[in-house]
């Protein structure tokens, strides 16, 4: 059975989620090499496993739509081609300096949640919608969490 279109764009924005979901693994795994601060280590451990169960709730909701989930990180598009960027920055930087690059790799997040959830040719089912938003709410607090030890780290 063909997926309709609505369930098509529905997939390719899951799949899009997906993709920025592995892209926050390898550039948390990344920033997990370039740092020896414990605490930083614990944060970012944490994160790789908030992304990892992210992608694992987005690919059921991609199954369940008749789609195939992707299991790519990416290399070209709209929102997560930055994350690619920031991955390759963390070596031999200051506390400072990681996490400003992991703020960034949020900021790519957020537009990505935000954008998937105001897309006006995508009408979400409750379901999808809840686990979207329910997602959006971590990536978010995320992005608060490092940011405030960003600013931290300047003084």
């Amino acid at each position: 059975m063909a997926a309709t279109k609505s369930a098509e764009n529905q997939i390719s924005a899951l799949n899009d989620l997906i993709k920025i979901n592995n892209d926050r693994v390898v550039g948390y795994q990344k920033g997990l090499e370039g740092t020896q601060d414990a605490d930083l280590k614990s944060l970012f451990s944490g994160y790789i496993a908030q992304s990892q169960k992210n992608a694992t709730e987005l690919e059921a909701l991609v199954t369940s739509l008749g789609g195939t989930p992707t299991d790519a990180t990416t290399t070209a598009g709209k929102f997560y081609h930055a994350w690619m960027d920031v991955k390759s920055t963390f070596t031999g930087k200051d506390r400072h300096s990681i996490l400003a690059d992991c703020e960034y790799g949020e900021d790519v997040a957020k537009k990505a949640y935000k954008e998937a959830l105001a897309d006006t040719d995508i009408t979400w089912d409750s379901n999808i919608s809840s686990t979207i938003n329910s997602q959006n709410q971590g990536i978010l607090s995320a992005h608060n969490e490092v940011k405030a030890l960003r600013d931290a780290a300047k003084s």
